[in-house]
């Protein structure tokens, strides 16, 4: 059974950072597919600007490794829907789909994560975008995607060390802070609109 790890959370949570030890250090995965590495390819200087085409490079790659039954990790904010569909044709295709996701606890706090990364020379993203890119994700994570993924993870990474708030498997659903998953709860609710 081939493997597929969805690495996902809020723009600045650190998926990408998390991404470059986790895929090849602990899951032995050899392919991380990230739009945003794409578009740095693409357009080193305006990556924003080649975004589009990024992501349709980054579907087509998508699909060959898939073809190829090849493990492989890509990263999302899962702001949209569009993954749903290439998550369920995965698993008829006996994949094994695990998410890992990273929470914040604000969009306030996105922001200033992207500000960071924009001051030390990574890409920017405008504010109103984060802040509906924050509730959109967490409201599909727990509307569209736990439920299609064989199992899930979720992760505050606010601090310097990480903390597992709920997790799912073949054993089932565990809560481990219940506060924050209920905070959590109400965030997705928010992300209806």
């Amino acid at each position: 059974m081939a493997n597929l790890y969805i690495i996902a959370g809020c723009n600045g949570a650190g998926k990408t950072t998390a991404s470059n030890t986790i895929l090849p250090e602990i899951l032995n995965c050899m392919e991380f597919v990230n739009a945003d590495n794409i578009a740095c390819g693409l357009s080193p200087f305006n990556p924003e600007s080649v975004a589009f085409e990024a992501g349709r490079i980054m579907l087509g790659r998508i699909r060959e490794l898939m073809a190829a039954k090849i493990d492989f990790g890509f990263e999302t904010t899962l702001a949209s829907r569009s993954y749903v569909a290439l998550v369920k044709q995965a698993k008829q295709m006996d994949y094994k789909i695990s998410l890992l996701y990273f929470w914040l606890s604000s969009p306030n706090l996105t922001v200033e994560r992207v500000a960071k990364r924009v001051s030390n020379g990574g890409h920017h993203i405008p504010s109103d975008v984060i802040e509906r890119r924050y509730y959109r994700g967490i409201y599909n994570l727990y509307n569209l995607y736990m439920p299609v993924c064989d199992e899930w993870t979720i992760v505050n990474n606010i601090d310097l060390v990480p903390e597992v708030i709920a997790k799912s498997d073949s054993f089932g659903k565990t809560i481990f802070n219940r506060e924050l998953w209920n905070t959590i709860i109400r965030q997705q609710n928010h992300g209806k609109t």
